[in-house]
């Protein structure tokens, strides 16, 4: 390797590292508003879950079908929530990886985002539906229609939703809710705390199902949120990490281009000073 061919990586490399920080910037401003949206809508979902607790305490065991564990189905339904776009990081694998003891004959997946299909089809899961070309927000209502009638018609026993929950900048976890049937232990422990005295009109029974239905959807909605923050983080700090490892690699060949440089002048100093010697003999 000459002097030349290593001036060519270091240009290549900075290229590279322009990319990377200009990626970094963008998944910067990204980042602030996805954890605006997933930090303002907790209070909300919070809130929410302690009213289904209240409501669902009041209610009969049979009041809905969303209540009811169908006993002759088979299979499992995970809507699982993924990116569409990649370079960041793990932040999908850490998915794939958590719901890998699920791929079985029995489990089929409905993803949400594009990098969770093509991981989950990899492993021989069975996708049903991919929602990868819509916009991830828009497709919830889509996403719940299928989960809704295909657990209603029996076809599987249990439906749950897998996504990475953002916990920090730094941190974001997988997790696993149960979606249907819905079971009181899904909600806010905290919300179990005492049993408020709502007036429900006409009766718990009449809006259960109605108010099951919106919440369940809204919890979807809510896991799409939460991703996209943990994803835009991830990127942000993947993309930061490569530009560091741009600056690494352009230090190392900086030096290595000097000291081929170096190493040049010295080839030509003794060429210079073997060449006066051999006229001086003669």
């Amino acid at each position: 390797m000459n002097v030349r061919q290593v001036g060519k990586k270091i240009k290549s490399v900075s290229n590279v590292k322009k990319i990377t920080n200009a990626m970094q910037l963008v998944s910067a401003v990204k980042m602030k508003k996805a954890q605006q949206r997933a930090l303002e809508g907790r209070p909300y979902q919070e809130l929410l879950e302690e009213a289904i607790y209240n409501i669902v305490g009041k209610a009969e065991k049979n009041a809905s079908e969303l209540l009811k564990l169908k006993q002759g189905a088979a299979k499992k339904l995970s809507i699982v929530v993924t990116s569409n776009k990649g370079l960041c990081g793990s932040f999908n694998v850490s998915v794939i990886r958590f719901i890998a003891k699920e791929i079985q004959k029995d489990h089929e997946f409905v993803t949400i985002g594009k990098k969770g299909s093509i991981l989950i089809a990899s492993l021989g899961g069975n996708v049903i539906a991919d929602f990868s070309s819509l916009d991830l927000i828009e497709s919830v209502t889509a996403v719940f229609k299928i989960a809704l009638e295909r657990y209603l018609a029996g076809e599987y026993k249990s439906v749950s939703l897998i996504y990475n929950k953002f916990i920090s900048t730094l941190r974001y976890d997988p997790v696993q809710k149960q979606l249907l049937p819905f079971i009181m232990s899904e909600v806010d422990q905290d919300s179990k705390k005492e049993l408020k005295n709502y007036e429900l009109e006409p009766d718990a029974e009449t809006i259960l199902d109605a108010l099951l239905k919106s919440f369940i959807e809204e919890q979807i909605r809510h896991a799409i949120v939460e991703s996209e923050a943990g994803e835009h983080s991830a990127r942000m700090i993947a993309m930061q990490n490569a530009t560091d490892n741009a600056n690494n690699v352009i230090y190392n060949l900086t030096l290595l281009k000097n000291k081929l440089r170096q190493q040049s002048i010295t080839y030509e100093l003794l060429d210079m000073i073997t060449a006066k010697e051999s006229v001086e003999s003669i």
